[in-house]
């Protein structure tokens, strides 16, 4: 190719460059900076005392090391915590185990899986507080009592705190109980099997049916969540159930190219960041409405649920408790996405684990059936007699936790005492800034509280067992505020639908001849997200006599 003449003079002017020269200053670049690097990733080792633990290219914490595989001394591997369990903290030899990471900056702390130093953290808010920038994610909409810390969580907490009470978790119990009777009368027509290709599709919308008229005063029938409103692309459930599914994708897409695809057209990927940029638009057209339609309703009824105490709080005159516009939509989506997406997901684990275990599952129709003998609908003075439904629930929760690692750090330079499984103590250090993470499956598969941690034993949960070892709920000051309201929908849900169906694993051609342990890890399979996400659940429901 002919260089055009007005470059090949301005080239006539540059100096010649011996290629060998070129060469040696990139390689003195490179090298300059893997000394920058190696030096930092000493400091953090040292700042740590060295004390057992992963050392990695790329932190197992970061957003990059949760995407890659498994690679030694490159990445701990996506999902490792959940993947790998107690595994880790056998192998290096203590309930708390170190990291060190080297690129692209260097990041150190520690994963822990000792209830005594949970219990530490946990109830020191000041020494040990929430890293609010990680949750970002969440704060699309406006502020939360999810991703805030300090002062401004505390007015959150003051505002929806008394939305939780007896007389709410009633009414979680009653209508849990109608939108289950809807299900089985109107939707299952009280057929004699009932086949679903994934779980989900069931435990999805009677989660959200719930928090929606028990946190908002929004009630919706299994007929009315078919049909589109109005004036929307999109109907309620499936807008939230996207956000909750890709809002990850929503973060890490630049605007610039959502606004691109969403006018370029074409499918594909283009389709799919369309589908999400509607999602949350939708989803926030259909909280304004809820807002506008609860503001300027004639008749002001007495309501006790959690909508009316963000309500009140945001059309205060003033006062501390007062939330802006942008935070009463902020706190709106966290309870309506904590509300039916961790419901859904751990309901969805328990149906599958009883299609699996199904000597547990009789158990469980046994006990139903001495609380209720006449199969009459339980009530909610009823749910403590339930002990069963409850320890089915608690053993799901114990080994499909819906977070698998909490984020702490250090605000101040101080120590943690941890142990190990031969009874030794060390003392170790941890600098102002160490990242720390309350690793949920290794706490609950630590052998040194759960007996054989790996087996599906609900009746743990009948006597005593170690409550300091199990957060699936995190703990402390800020433990979930809605277990309560979790608990109750997620008992009557399992108690109404064995009381009523026999529960088995819908048999496929193209599976027939799997183990027990090929099905089991099959049916189990899960994903990351917000909260852990089963993949496929596909189960045949059947009416007993």
């Amino acid at each position: 190719m002919m260089v055009p003449a007005v470059f090949s003079r301005i080239l006539g002017f540059l100096p010649v460059v011996d290629m060998h020269v070129l060469v040696l200053l990139g390689l003195s670049v490179v090298f300059l900076y893997s000394l920058q690097v190696y030096l930092e990733f000493r400091r953090g080792v040292n700042a740590i005392g060295n004390h057992n633990g992963y050392r990695t290219f790329t932190s197992p914490t970061s957003v990059l090391g949760n995407m890659i595989s498994a690679r030694p001394g490159i990445s701990a591997g996506k999902m490792h915590q959940f993947i790998r369990k107690h595994f880790d903290a056998d192998y290096f030899g203590w309930d708390v185990y170190s990291f060190v990471a080297a690129w692209p900056t260097l990041r150190f702390g520690y994963y822990l899986a000792d209830p005594a130093v949970i219990k530490e953290v946990t109830g020191s808010r000041a020494r040990f507080p929430k890293p609010v920038k990680q949750y970002k994610v969440l704060s699309f909409f406006g502020g939360n009592i999810v991703a805030s810390e300090g002062e401004e969580w505390k007015k959150y907490r003051k505002v929806a705190a008394p939305s939780f009470s007896e007389r709410n978790n009633r009414l979680v119990w009653d209508e849990t109980v109608r939108i289950m009777v809807d299900m089985f009368d109107n939707v299952w027509h009280n057929e004699k099997e009932v086949v679903v290709n994934h779980c989900l599709d069931i435990t999805l919308p009677i989660a959200l049916f719930v928090i929606g008229v028990a946190g908002f005063g929004r009630r919706i029938s299994w007929a009315d969540d078919s049909k589109l409103p109005p004036g929307h692309k999109m109907t309620y459930k499936d807008a939230l159930h996207i956000v909750s599914t890709d809002v990850f994708l929503r973060v890490i897409t630049p605007k610039f190219l959502f606004n691109w695809f969403k006018t370029s057209g074409g499918g594909g990927f283009g389709a799919k960041l369309r589908g999400v940029m509607t999602a949350f638009e939708e989803l926030e057209l259909y909280m304004v409405e809820m807002i506008e339609a609860r503001r300027g309703a004639e008749k002001k009824e007495e309501r006790h649920d959690l909508f009316s105490s963000l309500l009140d709080a945001s059309d205060a005159s003033d006062g501390e408790a007062k939330l802006t516009d942008r935070d009463l939509l902020g706190n709106i989506f966290i309870f309506l996405l904590a509300g039916h997406e961790t419901t859904a997901h751990t309901l969805c684990f328990t149906f599958a684990l009883l299609a699996l275990y199904q000597d547990e599952q009789e158990k469980l129709y046994q006990h139903i059936n001495s609380i209720i003998p006449d199969g009459r609908i339980p009530t909610y003075e009823e749910m403590n007699s339930l002990t069963y439904s409850m320890a089915v629930f608690y053993e799901t929760l114990r080994m499909y936790p819906p977070v698998s690692g909490v984020p702490k750090y250090s605000a101040e330079d101080t120590v943690l005492t941890v142990s190990n499984a031969a009874g030794e103590k060390k003392t170790i250090p941890v600098p102002q800034g160490t990242e720390l993470v309350i690793n949920t499956p290794a706490l609950h598969y630590n052998p040194r509280y759960w007996e054989d941690p790996h087996s599906y034993k609900p009746s743990r949960f009948l006597g005593d067992w170690p409550r300091d070892a199990f957060m699936p709920f995190s703990a402390g000051a800020r433990a979930c505020i809605g277990r309560r309201f979790f608990e109750t929908e997620g008992i009557a849900i399992l108690t109404m639908l064995v009381s009523k169906y026999k529960i088995e694993v819908k048999e496929e051609p193209e599976f027939a001849g799997e183990t027990f342990e090929e099905r089991k890890t099959r049916l189990l399979a899960a994903k990351p997200g917000l909260t852990l996400t089963p993949i496929r659940v596909p189960l045949v429901f059947t009416r007993r006599s």
